[in-house]
């Protein structure tokens, strides 16, 4: 199995980074049709061959997703993705 492990500095206030990373998973939820929920400060996603979390922490967002055979095949152009609207969002 596939994971992707993406670790981004960031200066924004929690509250900040928690919009950036709304706007982020909007984007891909639609992009990859995962379903997503906050749990805390933490936002968990998940569809078919993919189940991951966006951890907001103190400075950092963390980005963890495993990735089941299928979309594992994916993995080059979703990390593309993410660096992508992390770029945007979180710069």
């Amino acid at each position: 199995m596939a994971s992707i492990d993406i670790r981004r500095k960031h200066n924004l206030s929690v509250s900040e980074a928690r919009k950036a990373v709304n706007k982020l998973a909007k984007s891909i939820a639609k992009e990859f049709d995962l379903d997503c929920s906050w749990e805390g400060n933490t936002l968990a996603f998940s569809r078919s061959g993919v189940d991951g979390h966006i951890a907001l922490e103190k400075g950092e967002v963390h980005v963890y997703a495993q990735l089941g055979f299928l979309m594992g095949v994916m993995k080059p152009m979703i990390e593309q993705e993410i660096h992508r609207h992390l770029d945007e969002q979180i710069t």
